[in-house]
């Protein structure tokens, strides 16, 4: 397919591409919502497995800082993707 043929696609039909395209991101911040979220489930259920007490399993947890601004980020990232989805959503019913 030529470049000119898609282009008249797109043209043809804007509101369904950007609502593809919020599709997009809503799947990829959900998805990296849960994958964070199942990430820190395991990490918290290997420190408690390690035949340690609950006292030193939250201390370490809580003094690994790296990990707690990389989760941070990511959530923030997974939030700021669902919330330009819902944008581009809106969006794309005013074409």
């Amino acid at each position: 397919m030529s470049l000119q043929a898609l282009w008249l696609l797109i043209e043809g039909q804007p509101g369904q591409w950007l609502n593809g395209l919020a599709l997009f991101f809503a799947l990829a911040g959900a998805w990296l919502l849960l994958a964070t979220r199942i990430r820190e489930q395991h990490a918290s259920a290997r420190l408690l497995a390690g035949s340690e007490l609950n006292e030193l399993a939250d201390e370490a947890y809580a003094c690994d800082e790296p990990t707690l601004r990389l989760n941070q980020f990511f959530y923030r990232f997974g939030y700021a993707c669902l919330a330009s989805a819902l944008l581009l959503s809106w969006f794309s019913t005013q074409l």
